[in-house]
């Protein structure tokens, strides 16, 4: 993989957490010393969730062996259109940030980690080493959270669907990118 396809995949990665620290910005108004902190959960649990899904994914390549890219092609496709489509559907209720509770402030960050799982899964399965693409993942998030908390005190919730849909269409096109290797369209 690319240094320009891992920092796209890893700003993909962070958009689902950003447009969370927006809206949990916005309410909580917190100080440096609390954007620090969030950003350190969220950039910690984002990094560490695509190795875990790598691991199942590499579990499972000995059983899906030529299947492999194709699946990694729709679990990209499936959370892309996922990220995409909750952009535009979510509840009012849904975008309500949580209270200072450090677990809810976990819950949150795992909430938002599932999709960087599911691309562990699919970097498994086409064969790609994870701990540098995970590594910038987990900075990207932390380093795009701390800004989304900051831009959230100072502007409200505005962004984050924008920053959602962005995200979705990386992980689509990287799985348009997986199907036309499989199909030798791309060398």
């Amino acid at each position: 993989m690319t240094p320009l396809a891992i920092l796209a995949l890893s700003l993909s990665m962070s958009a689902d957490a950003f447009a969370a620290s927006i809206g949990r910005g916005a309410s909580h108004r917190p100080n440096w010393n609390q954007t620090i902190k969030s950003a350190l959960v969220f950039g910690v649990v984002e990094g560490i969730t695509p190795v875990i899904g790598w691991l199942f994914g590499k579990l499972a390549s000995g059983f899906v062996g030529a299947v492999a890219p194709w699946i990694a092609f729709a679990l990209l496709i499936v959370v892309g259109g996922r990220m995409i489509w909750e952009a535009f559907h979510r509840d009012q209720e849904d975008d309500a940030p949580p209270s200072q509770n450090p677990f809810l402030l976990i819950a949150m960050a795992i909430g938002t980690s599932i999709d960087a799982a599911a691309v562990g899964v699919s970097l498994a399965l086409i064969g790609t080493p994870i701990l540098i693409i995970a590594l910038c993942i987990g900075v990207s998030t932390l380093i795009i959270t701390g800004i989304g908390l900051r831009i959230g005190r100072a502007a409200g919730d505005r962004l984050g669907s924008g920053a959602e849909v962005i995200g979705g269409l990386v992980l689509i096109g990287f799985g348009v990118h997986t199907a036309l290797e499989q199909l030798g369209y791309l060398g």
